[in-house]
């Protein structure tokens, strides 16, 4: 190795350390009066969606100057919009431009939901997370890996291209992958698998076009 591709690699590596240290959190907490909640996810690069244990929605930002006024909530007559406004700094992408294609890891949070509320998530490119939330989910991104650990309630997937992975629990399922693999219990399915389950109403619907589908049963 050169000594200049020595120091662009050092420099690289010291700004990607930089921006993943420096992140500092944001919290806002608050109660909401409709059973439906919208979450916007511009401008992150993971979400996780978590239980709450009391009756407040409980936002975390991590950024690297997250302040309360990042985190916008607007409540309207039949559902809860939550966004993020991610300040995007000076001289960043040119930074970065010529050595990462990828996302820059600006910015992630996690949000704390009371049970049984109806849960919907919009994106691009976003990884998501949900840690077995007890509630209604519905799921709309291009690009990316959704993690569902077990799924409790009705869940709508739908994803362009990416991995999904999640654990089912006494559910009617219908799986769709137009190029991507379907594995059930490690089984591989070609482009569509459906399971009906006669003992409960909870359905499951995934639907993508280039993603891979990986699912078991508890």
């Amino acid at each position: 190795m050169s000594v200049l591709t020595f120091q662009k690699t050092l420099f690289f590596f010291l700004l990607i350390s930089f921006a993943s240290f420096s992140q500092k959190k944001a919290i806002k907490n608050f109660t909401v009066t409709t059973k439906q909640i919208s979450i916007s996810t511009d401008g992150l690069d993971d979400f996780v969606l978590k239980n709450s244990e009391t009756n407040f929605v409980e936002v975390f930002l991590y950024a690297e100057n997250p302040n309360k006024q990042h985190i916008i909530v607007e409540e309207k007559s039949t559902e809860t919009e939550i966004k993020f406004k991610i300040p995007v700094f000076k001289n960043e992408e040119e930074i970065f431009r010529k050595y990462i294609t990828k996302r820059l890891k600006r910015a992630t949070a996690t949000i704390k939901v009371p049970n049984n509320t109806n849960v919907s998530i919009f994106g691009r490119n976003i990884n998501i997370a949900s840690k077995s939330y007890n509630g209604n989910l519905r799921i709309f991104i291009e690009n990316g890996i959704v993690k569902l650990d077990t799924i409790q309630q009705n869940l709508e997937l739908k994803v362009y291209a990416g991995n999904i992975i999640g654990t089912l629990k006494k559910t009617s399922l219908k799986a769709v992958s137009k190029s991507g693999k379907i594995k059930i219990d490690g089984i591989s399915h070609q482009k569509e698998y459906e399971e009906k389950e006669t003992l409960t109403a909870k359905e499951i619907d995934i639907t993508t076009i280039k993603g891979n589908i990986f699912l078991t049963h508890q």
